[in-house]
């Protein structure tokens, strides 16, 4: 699915879930077991969501860890179509070889 401008999960944890319930970066931060500058990191877009982050996420704020990297994944993809140059890439015809 292509998506313009996908969220990054940082930037959607503080809209859904910090703002929304009021809820401090340190509140969750302890809930994850993790540090809140740690956190602060993912929220402000400046760190990425690991495979370990996704789990932690998925059992303090539900979602399975599979959205959470699928979040992080489309963010990634996005950035990477809007900066990647493709023109030199050529195709490789495999039933030639």
């Amino acid at each position: 699915m292509n998506m313009y401008n996908p969220p990054h999960p940082g930037e959607f944890i503080e809209l859904v879930y910090l703002e929304s319930f009021g809820i401090s970066c340190r509140t969750l931060a302890t809930h994850l077991g993790v540090a809140a500058s740690t956190l602060s990191r993912i929220v402000k877009g400046k760190s990425a969501i690991s495979p370990e982050m996704a789990l932690r996420l998925s059992k303090t704020l539900g979602r399975t860890p599979e959205s959470w990297l699928s979040m992080q994944d489309n963010y990634e993809l996005w950035r990477a179509k809007q900066r990647l140059d493709l023109n030199t890439v050529q195709r490789l015809d495999l039933n030639a070889a």
